[in-house]
């Protein structure tokens, strides 16, 4: 019953002109006197920033914030695979024959990807979710070294990704608005990058200028809140034992390790 309730909510008030309405308000100038509320509801450290918090101009602004130099530094050892992003590890584990589990959901990487020869190389591989809330810091980064071999985008209007959404939503990770990165590493092995919009503002910022990559340097941003899905192929990675006890991570820190043969 619960579920057909919060569906309904969400289809009530999901659409263009109310994301039209918040977009253009959190770009206004008057946004900017929600920024102290803000940090203060979501216990947004401050100290870390690149400027004074009188300095921003608006809540988007904000909201998709850049940080001190060397305030997310890689960390781990050079075969380790990083997080992209600051967020809360929600799910990781074998991808069963195209199929994940996330929060009691199944999904289809078939549905996920619409890319045949990437659901052929993740089919039986690993997956992990992240999921981006309000306070996190949105920047994207590299989790490796490595080449952008493909990136194109799916998907229309999309709905809540937070933890309602994921138990409670119509499959919100394979129909939401997505932008899929697959990228090569040095040593062959290919990984998944996929950065899912959240409702109402679903803005995905590609920036990064060049198809080579740097572990960890910044390539791209969400506006609002977001959630990263990462595939590896099969037998190509081991997730970090921490994984199992770590309820968030930070952009820079180790995730996997790229398994050796």
């Amino acid at each position: 019953m619960k579920t057909y309730v919060y569906r309904g909510i969400i289809r009530m008030f999901n659409s263009k002109t109310v994301g039209r309405f918040i977009h253009k308000l959190s770009r206004s100038s008057l946004s900017r006197r929600l920024i102290p509320l803000y940090v203060k509801l979501f216990e947004i450290p401050t100290g870390e920033l690149n400027k004074p918090l009188k300095d921003f101009t608006s809540l988007e602004e904000f909201f998709i914030r850049e940080l001190k130099e060397g305030a997310r530094p890689v960390k781990g050892l050079e075969e380790e695979i990083v997080s992209p992003v600051d967020a809360s590890v929600e799910q990781f584990g074998e991808v069963q024959d195209k199929m994940i589990q996330v929060k009691g959901i199944s999904y289809s990487i078939q549905d996920l990807l619409r890319n045949q020869e990437m659901i052929t190389r993740y089919r039986n591989g690993l997956f992990l979710v992240l999921y981006l809330s309000p306070s996190d810091y949105h920047r994207i980064h590299s989790p490796a070294q490595a080449v952008v071999e493909k990136q194109f985008d799916l998907g229309g209007k999309s709905s809540p990704v937070n933890k309602w959404g994921l138990t409670m939503g119509e499959s919100p990770i394979s129909t939401n608005y997505r932008i899929i990165t697959e990228l090569k590493l040095e040593e062959g092995m290919y990984m998944a990058l996929i950065k899912v919009g959240a409702m109402w503002v679903n803005t995905i910022e590609w920036t990064h200028p060049h198809s080579r990559l740097r572990k960890g340097e910044e390539v791209g941003f969400f506006s609002f809140g977001s959630t990263v899905v990462l595939l590896f192929e099969n037998g190509k990675v081991k997730f970090q034992p921490d994984l199992k006890t770590q309820r968030s991570v930070k952009a820079g820190e180790p995730l996997a390790v790229k398994s050796k043969g």
